[in-house]
């Protein structure tokens, strides 16, 4: 049997990541420390998120240890964030004495999505049928590529039929470039289990989109952040989805040096739920009401799709912030229905899946 691919996210996993929380936070002050020396014009990005605010108590804390310059603060505002979060944005400023300085977008999250659609499952999913969607490539060449026995030759043979679309194939059929099988990793239309068969037989009737994000946050990020020398995020590889894929400029997935020159410092990506949950209590860190109150356990743009919760965390902060729940159902409310389609599609066929031989009868009835 073939070894499983396993990218670096595993294989390059440096000692410190597997320390236990007290030692690993004991190395990443280190870490960060290092950093700031070296590069002190530094801006760190705050979404007034559970990791956040982790983040920001360690860079101050370690700044205070060190004596090192301040860290510029910015909170990017997609549009659609809930006053708990606002709240927790203005009153962290005051805890710690710093300027988190609020960034909007110049596209709204609401034309945004009526431009180029909204997201489905997760952000490569999204941008995945995105280009699906634009492209029209048959979803017949995943059939050829599968019966053909020289894979490699069906690869190239289908980049000839279907130009710039290289990374489009590989996501419909499971593979890589050389045209070897890569049907465990998240970068392929089946990392979301029938996914395939279910666009097949239930295809999509909205634009399908993750661009909302790029316009709303990542763009806004971008331009905030050029005049810097060092960019530091909270994202860890536990919050799985593109967080856990290594990047382009990843020859380190902690500190990282971009084809511009600037770095990129992501001291929390080690850090497991566990270990953040350690950091809380021993530090008495309180997260924002949309955590300690309303009863969510993430945050970000409220009720984007690409969580699996966002209809039930919606229903959570309904009784504080109605008219933002409100909001989300009119910008997002086709994905939440297409969402709950392909659960249940996925439930139907897991059911008929584990039916033991010699009840299948008792199961061809049902349509999933």
């Amino acid at each position: 049997m073939s070894e499983q691919f396993r990218s670096r996210v595993y294989t390059g996993r440096p000692d410190y990541a597997d320390f236990d929380a007290p030692e690993k936070f004991q190395a990443i002050t280190s870490i960060i420390a290092k950093r700031l020396r070296g590069h002190p014009k530094a801006i760190c990005s705050y979404s007034g998120g559970a990791d956040s605010d982790i983040l920001i108590d360690l860079i101050e804390r370690t700044r205070t240890v060190f004596n090192l310059p301040p860290v510029k603060y910015a909170f990017f505002n997609t549009g659609l964030e809930m006053k708990a979060t606002k709240d927790h944005v203005r009153s962290t400023a005051e805890k710690y004495g710093v300027e988190i300085v609020e960034y909007r977008p110049k596209i709204n999250i609401v034309e945004s999505a009526r431009k180029y659609g909204i997201p489905f499952v997760s952000k490569i999913m999204s941008a995945g049928l995105s280009e699906w969607q634009k492209k029209r490539i048959p979803l017949s060449i995943v059939q050829e590529y599968e019966e053909a026995m020289d894979k490699a030759a069906k690869r190239r043979e289908l980049k000839g039929r279907y130009p710039k679309c290289e990374s489009l194939i590989n996501f419909l059929c499971c593979c890589n470039s050389a045209g070897e099988p890569r049907p465990n990793i998240q970068l392929v239309i089946n990392s979301s289990k029938y996914m395939l068969d279910f666009i097949r037989e239930n295809p999509p009737d909205f634009k399908i989109s993750a661009q909302c994000c790029d316009y709303c946050k990542k763009q806004v990020a971008h331009r905030v952040q050029k005049d810097f020398d060092m960019v530091i995020t909270g994202e860890r590889r536990d919050e799985g989805g593109m967080r856990s894929v290594p990047r382009k400029d990843s020859k380190a997935l902690c500190f990282t040096e971009t084809g511009s020159g600037q770095y990129r410092l992501r001291p929390l990506y080690y850090v497991s739920d566990h270990d953040r949950a350690w950091y809380k209590e021993r530090y008495g860190i309180k997260y924002s009401d949309a955590y300690e109150v309303y009863g969510l356990t993430r945050t970000g743009c409220c009720g984007c799709p690409i969580s699996y919760k966002a209809v039930d965390d919606l229903e959570l902060i309904r009784p504080y912030e109605p008219n933002v729940v409100r909001a989300a159902w009119n910008i997002f409310g086709k994905s939440y229905g297409y969402r709950k389609k392909y659960n249940e599609y996925k439930e139907c066929r897991k059911r008929k899946e584990s039916a033991v031989k010699g009840q299948m009868e008792l199961f061809d009835f049902i349509e999933c």
